[in-house]
């Protein structure tokens, strides 16, 4: 066995291991935008905008694209800031999902305009959010202070 080559048995129980982004939006006065999901799973919960990373694609990249399509609001890659990799290896129910999750401000009264696979998009105060799809009720806790 060579030093790139795993051993068998390990390479028989891997699974496929996804990439995804998501983002924290927040308004300067403690808004936070949540989207409604309209597929399964967590079908009708909120959660933050996001999704999967495609090819070619940094997750930065992806952060803003779908913020975008789920959410309406333009950001720039650019003017994401990483708060963090959530990787708990049952945090999603369809199999093992790895995402970094991205900060992104903007100004009170920021209109959100569901589209793509989010049912509506709503700004929520947060410290009032509704129950959350995934771990991301998790992940707003861990990141907190970033977001105050």
């Amino acid at each position: 066995m060579t030093d790139t080559e795993l051993p068998e048995p390990y390479e028989e129980t891997l699974e496929a291991i996804r990439y995804t982004a998501d983002v924290v939006l927040v308004t300067d006065d403690g808004q936070i935008a949540l989207v409604e999901r309209r597929w399964d799973p967590f079908e009708g919960q909120h959660a933050l905008p996001g999704g999967h990373v495609d090819e070619k694609e940094t997750s930065r990249k992806a952060a803003s694209r779908e913020l975008f399509e789920e959410a309406g609001v333009p950001v720039a890659p650019a003017d994401l800031v990483q708060l963090g990799v959530f990787d708990e290896p049952d945090r999603d129910p369809r199999g093992r999902y790895v995402t970094v999750v991205y900060l992104a401000r903007v100004p009170a009264g920021t209109v959100l305009q569901a589209g793509d696979d989010a049912r509506t998009a709503t700004w929520w105060p947060l410290k009032s959010l509704p129950p959350l799809a995934f771990d991301h009720a998790d992940i707003l806790e861990a990141v907190a202070d970033s977001i105050a």
